[in-house]
């Protein structure tokens, strides 16, 4: 009796334990992660007048994000990160063209779905993004000038936990994006439809406050 007694009392610790740290969990409505993140680009373009395509760098960064949680399920993550990329002109009727460099900042905002599975915590999103171009260098040409864009993301990825606080992040992001580009050669100026669609993965770790 004296056994089953204690095997009970162990037993109700257990779950109250278990119970304790989901609620803990659940009552932090915020976390944030740092990842490092390949930005793998799938260029392609259509370059008016002298044709050929693009070649664009990939590129390795680092990403922080802030998630804000409506229910245990259903979340607002916000996504932060620069990257900057080599272009280049190919196949032209000029040869290859080298563009220099442009800086994007593509801050992207997405609606989540978490499945809490204990510790193993997946999840999906989707969203928008706004991509901002700056501090452009033209290489070999006088100007070359990109125009922001708008794009919708999608994302997968899954969160595992350390404890109540600190976890690990696997995550993938796709992210639709393009923009017209207007390249000053000096002896003509060539208008150009880029697409740069890149897929980015990264991994990290986050905490909940």
């Amino acid at each position: 009796m004296k056994k089953v007694f204690l095997s009970i009392v162990f037993g109700v610790l257990f779950f109250t334990n278990i119970n304790a740290q989901e609620n803990s969990k659940n009552e932090k409505k915020w976390q944030a992660r740092f990842r490092w993140v390949s930005v793998l680009a799938n260029e392609s373009a259509t370059i008016r007048t002298i044709g050929g395509d693009v070649e664009i760098s990939n590129n390795f960064i680092p990403e922080l994000d802030f998630t804000y949680f409506f229910t245990e399920n259903i979340a607002a993550e916000l996504v932060l990160g620069t990257t900057k990329h080599n272009v280049n002109a190919v196949n032209t009727a000029l040869g290859n063209v080298d563009l220099g460099h442009v800086w994007l900042l593509p801050p992207t905002l997405m609606a989540q779905y978490h499945f809490n599975l204990s510790d193993f915590r997946p999840y999906v999103g989707a969203g928008v993004n706004y991509t901002f171009f700056y501090n452009s260098d033209p290489g070999a040409v006088v100007d070359v000038d990109y125009d922001n864009s708008f794009g919708y993301a999608l994302q997968l990825g899954f969160d595992y936990d350390l404890d109540d606080t600190w976890f690990l992040n696997i995550d993938a992001k796709y992210i639709d994006l393009s923009t017209d580009v207007t390249v000053d050669a000096g002896i003509a100026v060539l208008p150009a439809a880029v697409k740069i669609n890149p897929l980015l993965i990264g991994f990290g770790v986050g905490m909940r406050f």
